[in-house]
């Protein structure tokens, strides 16, 4: 790991894949528009384990176990830097010991405070406004989301390691704090980027980074309209069906289909594009959810961010 980092008051952002996408999207949004450098990878000592063999072709495929990196924005004099942690997955054990761990590197880093991001299922409508809620380590950094957009979450709990390295920081005496993004829970596993954008505006002002937010606006205007269709159309069919109590919603399941040349074209156009501007790699991001097929370029999207010289 690089001591690139220990100056500037950092803070850190940590995300995994989690419902609605809501804080791995915006994760990746963070890394895509402040044209972040790779930092490092943060070792799991064995912490996944395998439970399946993947087959592509009838070959089985090398065994890759879920990684954790970490990316960098240098800021500009007078500003604090930000590192984000993306984890490709949660440890299915040890998770505190996990969370303990990366607190201490965060500690050796300089950081000053441990930021999670998170998804708030509700009933709510598509169409209707993501709320924003969040949580804090100690009182005096609970005061700093006093504000009109963001309600407390009184009561409860926060799932998954964007609680539990809360509540390692919270141990370790770091500052934290959990923004929780609304989303309707029906959607759960499909992307909400709205949620995403509800957390990212909040965490941008108070970080004071600069972030243009128009490819996330015309994304979540997008999913906005692409849910209500199939909320409107879930609904006729629960209507037209007189045991409807017993109907389920079942979101579109990934293809693992190969790509068409077009598609494949296109991406590697796309991948040229964002190797000479990162801030076009957001774009390459969607495409690739779109096609289903993130997974398969995870490894080579993340190479994008890896130092040059």
């Amino acid at each position: 790991m690089r001591e690139a980092t220990k100056s500037k008051r950092p803070w850190l952002v940590a995300v995994w894949p989690g419902m609605g996408h809501v804080a791995i999207s915006a994760g990746y949004y963070l890394m895509a528009k402040l044209g972040m450098q790779y930092l490092g990878e943060f070792a799991s000592n064995g912490l996944f384990d395998v439970d399946y063999a993947i087959i592509k072709s009838g070959i089985v495929q090398k065994t890759q176990r879920p990684r954790s990196r970490f990316f960098v924005w240098k800021a500009p004099e007078g500003k604090r830097d930000i590192i984000v942690f993306i984890g490709e997955a949660q440890p299915p054990l040890g998770k505190f010991e996990f969370c303990e761990k990366l607190i201490d590197f965060a500690r050796d880093q300089g950081v000053e405070r441990v930021f999670t991001f998170a998804a708030m299922a509700t009933d709510m409508h598509p169409e209707h406004e993501s709320r924003l809620f969040g949580a804090a380590t100690d009182p005096l950094t609970l005061k700093e989301l006093d504000r009109p957009e963001v309600r407390y979450l009184e009561e409860g709990h926060i799932g998954g390691l964007n609680g539990v390295l809360l509540a390692a920081a919270a141990d370790k005496g770091m500052e934290g704090v959990c923004l929780l993004g609304e989303m309707p829970h029906m959607f759960a596993q499909l992307p909400f980027p709205k949620a995403s954008l509800a957390v990212l505006e909040v965490f941008a002002e108070m970080a004071e980074v600069p972030l243009d937010f128009t490819e996330l606006n015309e994304q979540a205007h997008a999913i906005e309209q692409q849910l209500g269709e199939l909320l409107a159309k879930f609904k006729e069919k629960m209507e037209a069906n007189e045991s409807g109590a017993s109907e389920s919603f079942e979101p579109p399941q990934d293809s693992d289909e190969e790509l068409a040349e077009a598609d494949q074209a296109r991406i590697e156009m796309m991948f040229s594009q964002a190797a000479d501007d990162r801030s076009k790699a957001y774009e390459l991001k969607n495409e690739l959810d779109r096609l289903g097929v993130f997974d398969r370029f995870e490894d080579r999207f993340l190479d994008l961010f890896k130092r040059t010289e």
